[in-house]
């Protein structure tokens, strides 16, 4: 497996990868072909990929704020899931943060994925109960 920074050119086995996965996609707002790009050009985000003989079959977005950084939009390829992708994807979005000196790491995990939570959690994420999540949206494409 190698895993390498994600390119425009890639656009569409990105949204492969997250629709193959069950993420869900805004293909009019945040997640549209002319966003991703913009995205991909920013210093503080890194969009990587697990590829396998050329296929890609596992993305994550890294990105921090300066003072924490975060574990975005983690899918692997369902034929290629519970072989260790997703920890190799974390961890190398990890390394990635540190070297940025950045040293607190977040994911924000819906409720009903019990697999990712299982996941964070073995690789030593720390559950808040006492932490609330608000957000605010210009629309439901954002």
């Amino acid at each position: 497996m190698i895993l390498r920074s994600l390119n425009p050119e890639e656009y569409d086995r990105i949204i492969e990868v997250w629709e193959r996965s069950g993420l869900p996609i805004k293909r009019f707002g945040r997640d549209s072909r002319e966003n991703i790009e913009k995205q991909m050009r920013d210093d503080h985000l890194l969009f990587l990929g697990a590829f396998e003989n050329d296929k890609l079959i596992g993305v994550v977005i890294v990105n921090h704020e300066g003072r924490k950084g975060w574990i975005n939009r983690l899918a692997v390829l369902p034929e290629y899931q519970r072989r260790g992708v997703a920890s190799k994807l974390v961890e190398y979005g990890e390394n990635w943060l540190r070297e940025r000196g950045i040293k607190i790491y977040a994911a924000l995990i819906e409720d009903y994925n019990d697999r990712s939570k299982k996941l964070f959690k073995k690789l030593g994420y720390k559950f808040h109960d006492d932490i609330f999540y608000y957000s605010k949206r210009e629309s439901d494409e954002t």
